[in-house]
């Protein structure tokens, strides 16, 4: 983890590569590869679709183009090295799991034992993708406008381990937890029909008054808005956020008869985010679907600091615009298109799993999509 003035410096270098100038030109990828997904779901109508798999090669194909300038359909290129290298980095051993903890907690000494979270082959399969891609656009004066030519800009000031490290990050970030949020968004719309038919009447008056979707009308689909903010209250894309201590501070007593607890500089503090999106004192049926909470007219009933998907403070995520864009593009697309559908393989209510660090639901979602009539 960055610390102090060198993150601060390293987030306004990234930074604008999240401008509203740069994510108006990441629109027509993603509508490009949602397209796919359609394309795709046309010729398995009769299948149960496993989201899991389907959500994570939408969110892979969209990074490997936003960020590394690598066009891929992993629809059909199904076993291409990205979307591999991306499934290796999540699938957690209880090892695994262990020393990312353990790393975590003790960051030098995991450094002298030589520890590695992520699989070595993965990591230097991205480092050797990152510095060949620099390397023959420097070479060959090839300029295209996604992350990677952002690190080219940025050579003279960061070493390429530091701006490959961030690259990863974002690639980490968005391969999981988009992923997480749209097959638990899709999984809730196939439990909640009603919900389902609200959300595509917005879509389709939408299309019809609007026409296409482009950057600039994104943010008129509030009822859409309410849905992906609802799913990323009961299912938090992170269960936690970890911040580190800079100041003795202490927290009072949870409960009456409880201790205080004293935080020192340095100490490791963990926010258990879904704790706090579920507590019946900020949300009232906490386990139920609601997306009008959301609604303009209710959101000065949610307090401060009891929803955030996406962090808060000076590190709250600052691709969370892009995230947000890529899930609603493509459920803009989905909901046009089809009906989802319950079939025999939907876990009906959801069970999460205990494995992992994402809110994974127990054996996977399973669906099936029905084409809507023109």
């Amino acid at each position: 983890m960055l610390k102090d003035e060198k993150w601060r410096k390293m987030k306004a270098a990234l930074s604008p590569a999240f401008t509203a100038s740069k994510m108006r030109e990441m629109v027509p990828l993603m509508i490009e590869i949602s397209h796919n997904i359609v394309e795709y779901l046309k010729e398995h109508l009769t299948e149960d679709i496993d989201l899991d798999d389907l959500m994570s090669r939408y969110s892979n194909d969209v990074i490997a183009s936003a960020a590394f300038g690598l066009q891929i359909n992993s629809l059909k290129e199904r076993d291409n090295i990205f979307f591999k290298a991306g499934k290796d980095v999540f699938n957690f051993s209880l090892f695994q799991s262990i020393r990312m903890i353990f790393s975590d907690h003790f960051p030098s000494l995991s450094k002298k034992l030589g520890f590695t979270v992520i699989p070595k082959s993965t990591s230097e399969f991205f480092r050797t993708l990152i510095a060949s891609t620099v390397d023959y656009r420097i070479k060959n004066k090839v300029e295209r406008r996604d992350m990677i030519q952002l690190l080219i800009q940025l050579s003279t000031e960061w070493t390429e381990t530091e701006l490959a490290a961030q690259l990863f990050v974002f690639f980490v970030a968005g391969f999981e937890t988009t992923g997480n949020t749209l097959i638990n968004c899709i999984h809730e719309l196939a439990l909640n029909p009603h919900i389902q038919d609200i959300l595509y009447e917005e879509l389709k008056a939408f299309k019809e008054t609007k026409g296409n979707l482009v950057y600039e009308n994104i943010g008129e689909l509030k009822y859409l808005d309410c849905v992906l903010n609802e799913t990323m209250r009961k299912w938090s894309a992170a269960i936690f956020v970890d911040r580190i201590c800079t100041k003795p501070y202490v927290l009072p007593p949870p409960r009456e008869g409880g201790k205080p607890c004293q935080l020192k500089p340095g100490e490791v503090i963990y926010n258990a985010v879904n704790s706090i999106h579920m507590d019946p004192k900020y949300y009232e049926e906490p386990e139920k679907f609601i997306p009008e909470r959301f609604l303009d007219e209710n959101k000065h009933k949610i307090k401060p600091f009891t929803f955030m998907p996406f962090g808060v403070g000076p590190r709250y995520c600052i691709g969370s615009r892009f995230a947000l864009m890529e899930m609603k593009i493509l459920l803009f697309r989905l909901m046009l298109n089809f009906k989802v559908l319950k079939c025999a393989k939907t876990l009906d209510p959801i069970k999460m799993s205990p494995v992992g660090f994402n809110m994974n639901i127990w054996g996977g979602s399973w669906v099936k999509f029905q084409a809507r009539k023109a």
